[in-house]
């Protein structure tokens, strides 16, 4: 019988792990976590900063938590859990779902997001979903949990035709409104404003029954289309947690409660007081109805670089089997599976090019508007476009381990993050509707006490006015929106956030620090100069050197070869093949003695090397090591390989400095090499000779030395560096996008992301800095006007109706405003790397 280390693992479990700096932390953490009883293999990746334990019988999450924290690290809690919540309507809604949410024990940190209507829930601890769901449903709302994103997107489809089907109702319930409001406003205000239709009115319909009129209408909009603020309003009222719906039920119903005392029982109010406010109380149920619908249908908007990214996925692919080749729904591919792809096809999953050759628009990912040629050996992403010819490939990665969910995913969690400018916003807006309803009351009391005849009219005209203008929607809707637009943007930009909060971090770097290999340059050694002496044959002289250099494993060595293959140049025979120590080497090719080295060996053999002076003195600018080439004696060649810096590189370091930035560029190279590079991309200041761990030193000293530093590196080796600096950005690859230690990751494998990302942050916070002045900006100054503040010098007061009107103009501005971030240009458009 196998012993149970060899029984096939049937448990898997991933958790995020906190504090690992080098590969001894991961070292550590995998041998604490082996020895837990069951566990059969554990992986810990230092980049992801996960650790995944295979084990053949469920483990008890306390033990792993213990063993974790035996070796000196923290497991954070797992994925946040999300809800959708139904009922929002305000600021003041999120605030009381968030502490609703926050009060339950096992809840470290709940955030909840007006826009998108979602909740992101931290636990401390497991915690059943039901309690999650009472305790919002306690707060007066409904909530629902979201799974895990399909890539088809069926799981949110049914949301979206919820949204659809709102939408639909908002719609038809306005119409009502529009239709029974519109002859009450003109039989009771065209009465005030035109003499002629007032006499009309008294002659044909009479006084008191133009008030029955205005009475029946009222009725039928409060009851129907006006019926949904009473439902959420006055149970929110009772709950002694007012929010939006209860300010617009209080101000409707006292202005209705108001005309119907004077329609059937004037007798009841003091004379010279007898006057009907229907039409106020219709008009703002109209009015509001109109804004919710605008609100509705731009917040629909907010969220299209979701549904265009999810519209992306094909729907089907042509798997081979045994039995020839069936067209599959796409969620029925494995991994693992063959895949035909035809000319002019979205490529259905992640794979490995197996044959056939092509070219592929991966602008969806990369943004890169250049189609990518793919041959046996590549890998493509789904959702990307087949062009030109046919390959068939390998699934690897099939729903929500996917290139295209994980984007999803990221931009999910961005949208539905909250900046720190947001934790005012929450603070101000959760007492703002109570602070609200005593303004509205001692309006009331003012009037009514020191106000002019009638004083009872006007305190009812001034309180509803107050409570229907302070509607705190629109500082609600002021950072999410922004948020959703900014965010989905950068998405089709090929800049992701993974954090919304990184947006205002990344406005208020002071300093970009740049890695160099593989960020600013290729990140490989490639052939960069080859001259040949008069007389010599470049091609020849570069097969030759090829075919000697062949023999070495050197990445110098290795650049050689590979620019002789690209040129299609044959190796030849080595004879002869000897290494001259720190000199170079030396080797015979039919019946030519080749060398290969640095100046001091050709002075070695008597040559002179001073034919190369001009390019040698070029090449050391550049940070350059130069080699020479003789052939029977005679000088013939000067070779350079180095890491080329990517054609990208320039114009981003440019863009930068345009806007206000310094740059730093942190690497291990060598000093001279270092400053070479930098010379030419004009950096600012370079910290060289570093090791991964020296890079979290450098990062400090330039956080003391400028402020906030945004550092840019690959997402692998540089994940120190990436966490501790204010905003790590990974330079993607096109597929590697589950880089967890970056902030932002930039999918166009180049830098030319970086200043896009940039300023795509500094007009995402000046959208929600004009989108916060007008909220407050607007309520600070409407409240006085409509409390009746401008009467006592100007004689001018606010009626209820334009009050209502201005309320929904408020929420449709932030949302129009927000909505022009869809129009951001990049700063440099994608370009060759």
């Amino acid at each position: 019988m196998a012993n149970q280390t060899q029984q096939q693992p049937a448990f898997r479990k991933t958790i995020a792990i906190e504090g690992m700096t080098c590969a001894s932390c991961v070292g550590r953490v995998e041998k604490v976590i082996q020895k837990i009883s069951g566990v059969d293999a554990v992986a810990v990746n230092l980049a992801t900063e996960k650790a995944v334990i295979h084990s053949h019988q469920a483990l008890d999450q306390a033990d792993v938590v213990a063993a974790v924290e035996r070796a000196g690290f923290a497991v954070l809690k797992a994925e946040p859990i999300e809800l959708q919540i139904e009922g929002m309507s305000c600021a003041s809604c999120v605030g009381r779902v968030e502490k609703a949410l926050n009060a339950v024990s096992a809840v470290a940190q709940a955030h909840v997001n007006l826009a998108t209507e979602r909740a992101s829930i931290q636990l401390q601890h497991d915690v059943d979903l039901a309690v999650l769901i009472a305790a919002v449903e306690k707060s007066g709302f409904e909530a629902k949990p979201i799974q895990a994103q399909s890539i088809q997107g069926r799981q949110d489809q049914h949301v979206q035709d919820k949204k659809a089907d709102e939408l639909k109702l908002l719609k038809r319930d306005l119409l009502i409104a529009t239709v029974l409001a519109l002859p009450v406003f003109i039989l009771e205000m065209g009465s005030h404003m035109i003499p002629m239709f007032h006499q009309w009115i008294m002659h044909n319909i009479g006084s008191y029954n133009s008030w029955l009129i205005q009475f029946v209408l009222t009725t039928l909009i409060l009851i129907f289309p006006g019926r949904r603020f009473y439902q959420k309003g006055i149970p929110a009222l009772l709950r002694l947690a007012p929010d939006m719906n209860a300010l617009v039920a209080v101000g409707t119903l006292a202005a209705y409660a108001y005309s119907l005392v004077a329609t059937f029982a004037p007798q009841l109010l003091p004379q010279g007081t007898v006057n009907v406010y229907y039409e106020a109380a219709a008009v703002i149920v109209a009015l509001i109805l109109l804004g919710r619908f605008f609100e509705a249908k731009a917040k629909g908007r907010t969220s299209q670089a979701i549904q265009h990214l999810v519209g992306m996925q094909a729907k089907t692919a042509r798997v081979e089997g045994a039995g020839g080749i069936t067209e599959v729904d796409v969620a029925e591919v494995q991994s693992g599976m063959i895949v035909q792809i035809r000319p002019g096809e979205r490529v259905p999953v992640d794979g490995e090019v197996l044959s056939g050759q092509s070219f592929i628009d991966e602008s969806m990912i990369s943004g890169e508007p250049i189609p990518v040629e793919k041959v046996a050996g590549g890998s493509v992403v789904g959702g990307t476009v087949n062009q030109t010819g046919s390959i068939r490939i390998r699934a690897t990665a099939v729903g929500s381990d996917s290139v295209l969910s994980q984007i999803i995913h990221m931009v999910e969690q961005a949208q539905g993050g909250k900046l720190p400018i947001q934790a005012m916003v929450d603070k101000v807006t959760m007492w703002f509707v109570p602070v609200v309803m005593l303004l509205a009351v001692l309006t009331f009391l003012v009037w009514l006490i020191f106000g002019p005849e009638p004083a009872l009219s006007l305190a009812l005209v001034n309180a509803v006015a107050v409570l229907i203008i302070a509607c705190p929607c629109a500082m609600g809707l002021a950072t999410p929106t922004s948020i959703m637009v900014g965010t989905g943007r950068g998405a089709e930009m090929g800049v992701l956030f993974r954090k919304g909060e990184a947006l205002q971090l990344l406005k208020q770097a002071k300093v970009v620090a740049v890695d160099k290999t593989g960020t600013l340059t290729a990140g490989k050694p490639t052939l960069t100069d080859f001259e040949v002496v008069a007389g010599f044959d470049h091609d020849d002289v570069l097969a030759k050197v090829a075919s000697v250099e062949a023999k070495s494993e050197h990445p110098i060595a290795q650049a050689i070869v590979l620019a002789a293959a690209e040129r299609g140049l044959a190796l030849q025979p080595i004879l002869d093949f000897n290494s001259v120590t720190g000199y170079g080497i030396e080797a015979k090719i039919a019946q030519h003695v080749i060398y290969v080295g640095a100046d001091r060996y050709m002075e070695k053999l008597g040559l002179h090397p001073e034919a190369f002076a001009q390019t040698a003195a070029r090449l050391g600018e550049e940070g350059k090591t130069p080699l020479y080439v003789a052939i029977d004696d005679q000088l013939a060649a000067i070779v350079a390989v180095a890491d080329p810096i990517k054609a990208s590189s320039f114009a981003a370091i440019d863009a930068l400095h345009k806007l206000g930035l310094k740059v730093a560029m942190i690497t291990g190279d060598n000093r001279h090499t270092a400053q070479a590079i930098a010379k030419q991309l004009h950096i600012d200041e370079v910290v060289a000779e570093v090791l991964p761990e020296g890079k979290v030193a450098a990062i400090n000293k330039l956080k003391q030395q400028y402020g906030r530093v945004a550092f840019v590196g690959d997402g692998i080796n540089d994940a120190p560096a990436l966490a501790e600096a204010d905003v790590g950005l990974a330079i993607g690859t096109g597929t590697d996008v589950a880089i967890e230690a970056a902030d932002v990751v930039l999918m166009s494998g180049s830098l030319i992301g970086v200043p896009n990302a940039i300023a795509l942050s500094k007009a995402t916070i000046d959208n929600i800095h004009q989108n916060l002045f007008w909220a407050f900006i607007y309520n600070a100054a409407l409240i006085p006007v409509a409390a009746g503040l401008l009467y006592p010098s100007f004689g001018i007061l606010l009626s209820p109706i334009f009050a209502a009107g201005a309320m929904a103009l408020s929420s449709v501005f932030v949302l129009t405003n927000a909505l022009r971030l869809r129009a951001f240009k990049p700063v440099l458009l994608a370009t060759k790397v």
